[in-house]
């Protein structure tokens, strides 16, 4: 496959991830307010309209506009080095095009509305009558998780077919 294909289909694959991701945000925007909770399955799911100005698990939270540069200039080392995470492979296209459309469709939240919007909320009652939950999330925030655990997967299958010549491996 040449170079133009692979860039093309991470590249579809992205806008594609940015477009669920901005539209599943814009229908949070228009349907919960700020702080809103709807539950959907009572004791284990909830649509939330929660902001994040930190990063996962609200890490670094009131620090948005610094959080924003990260994510840019991550997003140019990783555009810049792509070449060096099986492009060539479907499942390398895949996993990239899903980190860059989550980049892109946080970092579209953090300059446009100066917060990470999360809505999916999962989480479990306690026998004390507390709620235990999985910290809020998105669109974006899935793609990003399952880019890099493609890319993991794949990094070990390589690893696996590579083979020792004999007698080199074992100095």
């Amino acid at each position: 496959m040449n170079k133009l294909n692979s860039n093309l289909r991470i590249a579809l694959l992205a806008v594609a991830v940015i477009a669920f991701d901005q539209i599943t945000k814009l229908l949070v925007l228009n349907y919960l307010g700020f702080a809103e909770e709807k539950v959907v399955l009572n004791g284990f799911f909830k649509l939330v309209h929660w902001g994040n100005t930190g990063a996962a698990w609200s890490m670094f939270r009131g620090n948005n506009g610094i959080l924003a540069l990260v994510a840019f200039g991550a997003l140019m080392v990783l555009v810049w080095t792509r070449h060096h995470f099986d492009t060539h492979t479907v499942g390398g296209q895949i996993s990239l095009g899903l980190i860059f459309g989550g980049i892109v469709g946080n970092l579209i939240d953090r300059v446009r509305v100066k917060h990470v919007i999360d809505f999916l909320y999962f989480y479990v009652w306690r026998r004390d009558g507390q709620e235990a939950g999985f910290p809020a999330f998105n669109v974006a925030d899935s793609a990003i998780c399952i880019g890099v655990g493609l890319l993991f997967i794949l990094s070990w299958q390589s690893d696996g077919s590579r083979q020792v010549s004999p007698g080199l491996g074992n100095q």
